[in-house]
């Protein structure tokens, strides 16, 4: 247990904070700039509005246990925040418990690692009961192992979300055995809702509307782009995890074929093992959906660093580099903010891909040849036929539209004639239903 002390010393600073973006000497952590990690990780704080005080690169030659850093290294860092006044300390790195509660003695600051930031985050963000699930029992997984809350400093000041609100100290005595009690109850909680989730999904297949998944990096324009489309009033601000929850709206392609678009939270790389995995349900959508639109900030100086952190969390969905392929679409999203010279290069290397489209969400430039490829795409897996239904049938007119997707319909004398989208075998069933090759 940390030491209540420690988070005293600077209460009235508790929201001041210090980023710190560890530079690993690991070969594999090359592929990202530690510069630009730095600024993601100031990104995050902002995204909970904390008043950065300062930030910095700190290079390691070897990884200490106790401490991640070395001693000349904890103190200088001391010095630096006891002149500014800080007590709170971010760290853009995975930190041991044992790290954590070290590096607080050492500073009199409240410290809290990468998880659990973007911990803090979800549970400001989280707004329907799954969402609240799914980031508590996030949370309690991550506390299992410290039994303190990371987060004390900012739900006494800011009331924080959820369960992060208002607990009091007492929650602080919360032992293993009860969070292991909890954490089993948000288990069937959360069976329960992927339950009525995969209902829910069982009757959208029945109308046959497709599934079309926005999937990117936080902050790549997903919401805005999702606005645009469909109309919606989602919450689309340019920081970090905007959107949590997942939302889905139905849109009209121009062939009269119906999809249900559905925004998802944004990927991050280094995304916590136990978010991935609380997060399931939520990212449910995108391996059930019939095309994943993988929007990317282009403008963005590590844009392919972060389409990689993207493949990858598909890859541990399950969603195969195969299986991409055949379901995936890359929008190369916010052109406005390239210059003449990149727009161009862009285009070019664009032109060389099959599947990618220049957009721009914000001025709505390349949205309409976007739509005509979801429809392209869609459609391949489907067949248009044209169906003539007599008045007194009405039992066909129910079948025809409980399995296809019915694009329009005339009145003529005697029947109607309905022009329908419908799978290979659905046209087999029919033929076989009719009697007659349709």
């Amino acid at each position: 247990m940390s030491d209540p002390s420690a988070h005293e010393d600077r209460a009235a600073g508790s929201d001041r904070a210090w980023v710190l973006h560890p530079v690993l000497p690991q070969p594999g952590d090359s592929a990202r700039d530690p510069q630009a990690r730095l600024e993601e990780a100031n990104g995050l704080a902002r995204a909970i509005e904390l008043d950065i005080a300062g930030s910095e690169l700190v290079p390691l030659r070897r990884v200490v246990p106790a401490t991640l850093m070395g001693t000349g290294k904890v103190e200088e860092i001391k010095e630096r925040l006891e002149e500014a006044g800080v007590g709170l300390v971010v760290i853009d790195a995975a930190l041991s418990p044992v790290q954590q509660r070290n590096l607080e003695r050492a500073w009199k600051t409240k410290v809290i690692d990468r998880t659990g930031l973007i911990l803090e985050i979800f549970g400001e963000r989280a707004r329907t009961r799954e969402g609240v699930l799914q980031v508590e029992l996030a949370a309690l997984s991550y506390q299992r192992s410290r039994l303190v809350r990371s987060w004390t400093h900012l739900e006494r000041q800011r009331g924080g979300y959820g369960f992060l609100g208002g607990p009091g100290e007492s929650q602080l005595e919360l032992d293993r055995r009860r969070i292991t009690e909890r954490i089993t109850r948000l288990k069937q909680e959360l069976e329960d809702v992927r339950r009525t989730r995969t209902l829910h999904r069982t009757a959208r297949d029945r109308v046959p509307y497709r599934i079309v998944a926005l999937v990117g990096y936080t902050n790549a324009g997903k919401s805005t782009l999702f606005n645009r489309l469909t109309g919606a009033g989602v919450e689309a601000e340019d920081k970090l995890f905007a959107t949590l929850d997942p939302t889905m709206r139905l849109i009209r392609l121009e062939s009269g074929l119906k999809a249900i678009l559905s925004d998802t939270v944004g990927f991050i790389s280094d995304l916590p093992t136990t978010l991935v995995a609380a997060f399931r349900a939520t990212l449910e959508e995108v391996l059930a959906a019939d095309l994943i639109l993988h929007v990317r900030d282009i403008a963005h100086p590590e844009s392919d660093a972060q389409a990689a952190d993207v493949r990858a969390v598909l890859d541990e969905l399950g969603i195969d580099e195969a299986r991409r392929h055949e379901r995936l679409v890359e929008v190369w999203n916010k052109t406005d903010l390239l210059g003449e010279e990149e727009l161009a290069a862009c285009r070019e290397d664009a032109a060389r891909r099959p599947g990618v489209v220049l957009a721009s969400a914000v001025r709505g430039s390349g949205l309409d040849e976007l739509l005509q490829l979801v429809d392209r795409r869609l459609l391949e897996t489907h067949e248009i036929v044209e169906v003539e239904v007599p008045y007194e049938d009405g039992a066909l007119l129910a079948w025809l539209h409980e399995r296809c997707e019915v694009l329009g319909r005339e009145d003529e004398e005697g029947c109607l004639r309905l022009k329908v989208a419908m799978e290979p075998k659905t046209r087999a069933q029919l033929a076989e239903r009719l009697g007659r090759p349709v």
